[in-house]
């Protein structure tokens, strides 16, 4: 259970706030997750009564839902209109002065709200630490700078007006309940953690794969790509998650800098050998289950000319001793043949075969697949006998899903990140010397992209799992990629999981 808070969300008339925080603060409220005082208070700049806004909440949290009118560039209206507010429903609340405040809002305007929040002493908590019901936490959605520059600047910004241990940087990859599992089956286990490095392992592969196009993010995407909105955040998070090593106690502080030491150890790398480890593609016209699919330069908002890579895949390596000479492959990439996540580990193969007619190597060899999305769980592949004469060789499955556990709904990612945001856990959130480490590593890509004439964008078809040239940048240790499904823009064939 929460304590009594008032919970402010900016933006609260818009897509984010509607299809994903509203719901997953009524699911909370009906888990009796959230303290039944908790007032929640919507900010937009459309003119709504209390009453008018209420029409679109659920009915559970009707009489809980304000609205505020305000005008988030103007600093005034703070001062005038947003502290007068907040303050009455903190009594009401009995709140103790603890409000959440939550930037669901395009980055654009973080500057103008976080200044007026703190310019109104909206954002001050109480100097005394004996009082530990007095807290203001505000949480600030991805994209964190779009370089390192502007990482550190907007960091710098935030951390004019609030601390660091007031600060979450959300990222909702880090809330699904199969990535926090990561650390579970590392830790909690002690049958892999031995196998865990690189005697034992000899690549991993993560991917993030969509099968829906950019849809209306037309002039967002254009002008961001797949390195800057998925590999600098997401994929990289999930190495570090499966990289890292064990903490000494599982506390914010202590996971949070083991991954940091991740990102810190991966290798730096110069334009020539960005080029043997980067394959960027763009998605064309093709032909999916008998239906038209417009390449990615003529979707709405998208320069005609564009260079834009939908499609990323990039080798880095973690030059620590745990994981020294391990390529670790990462992929993303818009209309791909499924909407699918995982990590694979691929373990080294036998030293010595000894039965005749064994499956080929990359069929046998052991994996460990940690499923993200969809169809949540673990799988392990291992090589056995087939029924019969003689010793052939094939491959098996131990399969744990969790749709199997009936008794158990997977929460939604911001319900759980919500939860932790009351709590006062930011274990599952990124600290600002992560951010800033991650754009450190990503930034020479993304200039290499930008500057580099040597550079090609692979075309690729809509419905394939990407450029060719990929396929050669992981053959080139004897590897190949893992694909959950075949090519959708082949005929008749579709993804099945």
């Amino acid at each position: 259970m929460t304590e009594n808070s008032v919970i402010v969300i900016f933006g609260a008339t818009g897509d984010l706030a509607g299809r994903k925080l509203v719901p997953a603060l009524k699911e909370l409220a009906e888990k009796g997750l959230v303290a039944p005082g908790s007032i929640f208070l919507g900010v937009g700049r459309k003119e709504y009564s209390d009453e008018q806004y209420r029409q679109g909440i659920p009915e559970t949290l009707k009489s809980r839902f304000y609205y505020q009118q305000l005008d988030t560039a103007d600093p005034e209206s703070y001062k005038k209109l947003l502290k007068k507010r907040i303050e009455k429903l903190d009594r009401e609340a009995s709140a103790g002065g603890r409000v959440v405040y939550y930037l669901a809002v395009p980055p654009s305007m973080y500057r103008s709200i976080v200044e007026g929040i703190g310019e109104s002493g909206l954002n001050l908590e109480t100097p005394d630490k004996n009082r530990v019901s007095d807290w203001k936490r505000i949480v600030i959605e991805k994209p964190f700078g779009k370089s390192f520059s502007t990482a550190f600047e907007l960091n710098s910004f935030l951390h004019k007006y609030f601390h660091e241990h007031q600060i979450y940087r959300i990222d909702h990859y880090l809330g699904k309940e199969t990535v926090q599992n990561i650390m579970a089956f590392r830790f909690a286990n002690g049958i892999f953690e031995p196998l865990w490095n690189r005697n034992y392992i000899s690549h991993v592969e993560i991917t993030a794969a969509e099968s829906i196009g950019i849809e209306k993010r037309g002039s967002y995407y254009d002008s961001t790509g797949a390195i800057r909105d998925m590999v600098q955040n997401h994929l990289l998070q999930l190495a570090a998650i499966a990289a890292m090593e064990p903490p000494p106690f599982f506390t914010a502080d202590a996971v949070r800098t083991e991954t940091l030491k991740v990102f810190q150890a991966l290798r730096r790398f110069n334009y020539d050998e960005i080029h043997k480890n980067m394959v960027l593609g763009q998605y064309v016209e093709s032909v999916i289950r008998g239906e038209k699919v417009k390449s990615y330069r003529e979707e709405l908002n998208v320069d005609p000319q564009s260079r834009t890579e939908t499609y990323a895949a990039i080798r880095v390596y973690i030059d620590n001793w745990r994981w020294g000479g391990v390529p670790f492959y990462l992929r993303t990439g818009k209309r791909l043949p499924s909407r699918v996540s995982e990590i694979v580990v691929h373990f080294r193969e036998t030293p010595h075969k000894i039965f005749k007619g064994q499956c080929d190597e990359h069929q046998c060899r052991n994996k460990l697949i940690l499923r993200i999305q969809p169809d949540e769980g673990v799988l392990l592949t291992f090589g056995m006998k087939q029924p019969g004469s003689g010793f052939e060789i094939t491959n098996r499955e131990m399969d744990f899903k969790y749709s199997d556990i009936g008794e158990f709904k997977i929460p939604d990612a911001y319900e759980r990140l919500l939860y932790d945001v009351m709590t006062g856990d930011s274990t599952l959130f990124t600290r600002s010397d992560s951010v800033e480490e991650c754009w450190k590593f990503i930034d020479p890509f993304i200039s290499c992209r930008e500057s580099d004439s040597r550079v090609i964008i692979y075309g690729y078809p809509a419905g394939s799992w990407g450029p060719e040239e990929a396929d050669r940048l992981i053959g080139e240790s004897g590897q190949v990629w893992r694909s959950p499904c075949k090519n959708l823009s082949e005929a008749g064939n579709y993804c099945e999981l």
